[in-house]
């Protein structure tokens, strides 16, 4: 199948069959998507929908739908993002998570001739005269491209740190006019996903909602002088880590259409073929503990976490630390927030519905159905065993339900940090299956529990000013009530079968 030469063919639905791309679990979806893409690619303007018909046509005539797909987001930066977010997600099919984990670090199609005289104008005369650029670019993201350079030898310029030289991010000709054409359209398509969705009574998840957040955060792709705002506050964040983690340094002529920083050598945090079992392990566990339970540890107000952790923005390097790499879509993780989520799981240890019902509400921007958040909470206390803590993807399972069955709306940041707990899932289920999510909060938590015994000696017994954002009262609470909580869901656990077997009579 080729795009045709009009989107608005009435036929073109019948014929369009995106079976592969969506799970079979999903097929109630299709015609939602198929009819998504069709509406996106209507109201692009004529040269771009041009532009992607002749990259379609010069594929070869029996090119899967998978490999057209893939070939259409790398002409919309708004779609190539959303399918780098995409590409670990677990419950799509194995073959489109492949071509999808292609966008994640992409062989450079933009030629540096077309770049070249943006670096020109932003560096100066000066400045540009003091660079030897690389003969092509080194990769090329959704909006930027990313070219390695030296200084020359006569060059006043003093050397980068260790002597490998530094990449310029330049954002791609014309980037701005696409972004702002497919983010105008981003708006109205979701007002339509939402419309289908009860046309063809599918459950709606407030898409509206959701794309807006999405839409937002795209539009801070382009702004280059935020990113390096973003990269000094994260060199901050991580000071204390350097021997483990590194944040690519600033060069000082970086500029609004060019982030000008070290070159940092190594390989896709996926790309773990050589490294022994433990040291996959001790990857993927180093991994969560410094996107995720860094942030969320974090006692400082608001704690910014790196918004766009695929793969391709994770590398080993050559020393074996972790680099994490592109940093201009951050989010914000407020102190109560933090406060309300660790409530929420002190609820659920002890299985208390009133007390995660409760936190659920206080998370929403609006007041939701009390009775509604009050059974999705048994629903998702039900799925507990009492020999196990609640972990992430208990949490993130909760966060979805409370939005679709109790229409609860959640703070944008909050939801991008649920997306981020899903990315990393699937980062570090291909790095080593033995590690997940929830042994490293456990291990993580601990380490932070033990850390903050000596303060809380001294300090009042309400006081949550601790990286685990629990109080005293609040630890001696789940003294006495978690075997009480326990003993609970066992005497639940016990009496399960009895009620399926004699069914109460009404």
């Amino acid at each position: 199948m080729t795009i045709p030469d009009t989107i608005n063919n009435a036929h073109l639905l019948q014929d369009f069959d995106i079976s592969p791309l969506v799970p079979e679990e999903y097929a109630a979806y299709r015609p939602l998507v198929a009819e998504t893409l069709i509406f996106f690619l209507r109201h692009l303007s004529p040269a771009r929908l041009a532009e992607i018909i002749a990259a379609q046509n010069r594929l070869d005539t029996k090119a899967s739908i998978i490999q057209r797909f893939g070939t259409l987001l790398h002409s919309c930066p708004t779609l190539h993002k959303l399918g780098q977010l995409l590409a670990r997600n677990r419950q799509l099919a194995p073959a489109l998570r492949r071509r999808l984990q292609t966008l994640e670090s992409m062989e450079p199609m933009t030629p540096l001739f077309s770049i070249l005289p943006t670096i020109q104008r932003e560096l100066g005369k000066t400045e540009f005269s003091k660079v030897r650029l690389a003969s092509k670019p080194l990769a090329e993201a959704s909006v930027a491209a990313v070219i390695p350079f030296s200084f020359h030898p006569n060059s006043s310029r003093p050397k980068e740190k260790h002597g490998k030289g530094g990449v310029l991010k330049v954002l791609k000709p014309g980037i701005e006019e696409r972004l702002e054409e497919e983010l105008e359209i981003w708006s109205t398509v979701s007002v339509f996903i939402d419309e289908r969705c009860k046309t063809l009574n599918l459950a709606s998840l407030h898409y509206a909602e959701i794309l807006e957040t999405v839409r937002e955060l795209l539009f801070n792709e382009v702004k280059l002088d935020r990113e390096q705002q973003n990269l000094a506050k994260a060199a901050q964040l991580y000071i204390d880590r350097t021997s483990a983690v590194q944040i690519p340094y600033l060069l000082p002529f970086s500029t609004s259409r060019i982030t000008a920083m070290e070159r940092i050598s190594g390989n896709k945090v996926t790309e773990v073929h050589r490294l022994s079992k433990k040291a996959r392990w001790n990857l993927a566990a180093t991994l969560v503990d410094t996107l995720i339970m860094r942030p969320v540890f974090s006692s400082e107000r608001s704690a910014m976490f790196h918004a766009d952790p695929h793969a391709g923005n994770l590398f080993i390097t050559e020393d074996g630390r972790l680099a994490i790499l592109d940093w201009s879509l951050v989010g914000y993780l407020g102190k109560r927030e933090r406060e309300l989520l660790v409530q929420l799981l002190l609820g659920a240890a002890t299985f208390n519905v009133s007390r995660v019902a409760r936190a659920i509400e206080d998370l929403a921007y609006s007041q939701p159905d009390h009775a509604s958040v009050c059974q999705v909470t048994e629903l998702a206390l039900r799925r507990l065993h009492p020999n196990k803590f609640p972990g992430f993807s208990w949490l993130v399972k909760l966060l979805d339900d409370a939005k679709l069955l109790a229409e609860v709306r959640f703070p944008s940041d909050l939801l991008l940090f649920r997306k981020n707990i899903l990315t990393l899932e699937g980062v570090v289920a291909d790095i080593c299956t033995d590690c997940q999510l929830d042994k490293t909060l456990f291990l993580s938590a601990t380490r932070q529990f033990r850390q903050e015994l000596l303060d809380r000696v001294l300090c009042s017994p309400i006081s949550r000013s601790f990286g685990t954002h629990l109080s005293n009262l609040d630890l001696l609470g789940l003294y006495f009530s978690l075997p009480m909580g326990v003993g609970r869901r066992y005497l639940d656990l016990l009496s399960e079968p009895l009620r399926n077997r004699f069914p109460a009579r009404r």
